[in-house]
């Protein structure tokens, strides 16, 4: 396993995402995955050509499955629901969200959190030749946790300021006894004290777990030309 890398930015020759792109080429070879935790697909309204008939009205694919969706969820309420925004939505957000055993939140693509980040991802693909994957860490936290029997309180709070770290290495020793990876012990204090290091320890073994096809696999019924986002099963074969 190659080490953490922290701290990428930008100096006087070389802007962070040159930076990147480098250590991306250098550590990566042609059949490796890169998972990252951003939007790698816009939603099916941007870029559309067709004359728009009203979300109601609209007969994409992607847009009926989210109505759909919509109106499945607005039947289990008392209140009305939110009106969805194809726009800045995709449908894997809202399967992530809504139809699995915990309600994981999932930025919206071209929502206010995830639009930078959104064309910062885009860019830096098109420059880096390799095959991209995206992942949603908080998910793969869960499944990976519950498959190894952690506290279901440890996998909801590792994000946290006050517990998190406690959580992160609870996780993490529960990882190395299955002994499926080997962590410097320098690696194993960064990722304790810092979320976005454990969080990118996370997404690497996502795409770990994608190559042994251990990851969920699209549900019936979703949209063939929808982007999907790799999450690990609900029971891993370690």
């Amino acid at each position: 396993m190659h080490q953490l890398i922290e701290k990428v930015g930008g100096d006087t020759h070389l802007s962070a995402d040159e930076q990147l792109k480098e250590i991306l080429e250098e550590l990566t070879g042609a059949k490796d995955l890169i998972a990252v935790d951003a939007p790698l697909s816009l939603p099916s309204c941007i870029g559309c050509r067709l004359k728009c008939p009203g979300v109601q009205e609209c007969r994409v694919k992607e847009v009926v499955w989210m109505r759909k969706q919509h109106e499945k969820r607005d039947s289990k309420k008392k209140k009305p629901n939110k009106p969805f925004t194809p726009y800045t939505e995709r449908c894997a957000d809202i399967y992530i969200q809504e139809e699995l055993e915990e309600p994981f939140v999932v930025s919206h693509a071209l929502g206010a959190n995830a639009a930078p980040l959104t064309a910062r991802i885009h860019f830096l693909k098109k420059r880096v030749q390799r095959q991209f994957i995206e992942v949603s860490p908080k998910t793969s936290v869960w499944r990976i946790g519950r498959s190894l029997r952690v506290a279901k309180s440890h996998l909801r709070f590792h994000k946290h300021s006050v517990s998190g770290e406690e959580s992160r290495e609870v996780f993490l020793k529960a990882m190395g006894q299955k002994e499926k990876v080997f962590i410097y012990q320098q690696d194993l204090k960064s990722m304790v004290l810092n979320n976005s290091c454990f969080e990118a320890f996370i997404s690497a073994f996502t795409a770990y777990l994608k190559f042994r096809g251990e990851c969920e696999k699209r549900p019936r019924g979703f949209p063939a030309k929808s982007s999907w986002i790799e999450f690990p099963k609900k029971v891993i074969s370690w």
